[in-house]
């Protein structure tokens, strides 16, 4: 048997592959970063390319941003719609000549951070990615939830404002509209930061950049996607009511810049306010290697 185990987490821009430890997942043996190409071909050749790299033997796990359906086929993915009714499972097992299991990118993330970060020990719990879009995945007494068609956990396309800007699902003000990589863009461009200091169209790591070096402009921006962070986790936490959100996803790695104030923010959002205090909101121990770890740990 493999030491390693290997898993692929595909998202609308980037796709992340990892090889762990069998025994100490959290142990990152290897890692590969590419963009995520536009075509299915394209996803098809670069997944089974990352697996041969990262030296699947046996098994691959890959987690999907979209509505996976019967652990194959993607029915939904508004950021990787060319993958939509592509039979991603069947095209890498006979490529590779081993084992693929296929879960939503989220929920893979979830099981990585109940099993091994944030979130163990915890039974109720949303897991929200924020990246290009925004994924999620539920966990309700210890189990996560899938739903009745397995596509539970998309709260990204929940309306937080029907005026809003049109959304790559086709609808309009959705959540991800505002607070996924995508929707940190659009406020900076709403608020007149279209571009960085050398003239290039403005980016989340040029954001990151402007505000660490105190540039008021960006703090706004930052402060505003805080602000749409929270209602947000709190139109979940009316319905769900969980003990703990873990915020994983690309803008992990920042969350110095929002988190604190989304956590004060939240307080003021959710019905119920200080009565909910044990609700915390923590980001991803692992990170944004959080969806590729739980891919890997599929069975």
């Amino acid at each position: 048997m493999s030491k390693r185990l290997v898993g692929i987490d595909v998202g609308g821009t980037k796709t992340l592959a990892v090889a762990v430890d069998r025994s100490q997942p959290t142990e990152i043996l290897e890692r590969h970063l590419v963009p995520t190409p536009s075509t299915a071909e394209g996803v098809i050749s670069t997944l089974v390319e990352l697996a041969k790299r990262c030296g699947a033997e046996s098994h691959l796990g890959i987690g999907l941003a979209g509505l996976v359906e019967d652990g194959d086929v993607l029915r939904a993915a508004p950021n990787l719609q060319c993958m939509i009714d592509v039979p991603v499972r069947s095209a890498v097992e006979d490529a590779l000549g081993i084992s693929v299991n296929i879960d939503n990118d989220a929920t893979c993330a979830l099981v990585a951070e109940m099993t091994y970060g944030a979130a163990q020990g915890s039974d109720d719990v949303v897991l929200i990615t924020l990246g290009t879009g925004i994924g999620g995945g539920v966990a309700i007494g210890g189990s996560v939830r899938r739903g009745a068609h397995g596509f539970a956990g998309e709260p990204g396309h929940m309306c937080v404002d029907p005026s809003g800007p049109r959304c790559v699902c086709g609808r309009h003000g959705c959540w991800e509209r505002y607070a996924s990589g995508a929707g940190l863009v659009w406020l900076a461009q709403q608020s007149g930061l279209a571009a960085d200091r050398n003239g290039d169209p403005i980016t989340g790591e040029a954001l990151a950049d402007l505000a660490r070096a105190g540039d008021a402009a960006a703090l706004d921006v930052w402060a505003a996607f805080a602000e749409w962070l929270a209602r947000g986790l709190a139109n979940l936490a009316d319905v769900l009511d969980p003990e703990l959100f873990v915020i994983g996803g690309g803008l992990v790695s920042v969350s110095d810049l929002y988190l604190d104030r989304a956590r004060q923010l939240f307080f003021d959002e959710v019905l119920g306010g200080r009565s909910r205090r044990r609700t915390r909101i923590e980001p991803a121990q692992s990170g944004p290697l959080a969806g590729a770890i739980g891919a890997a740990l599929l069975h």
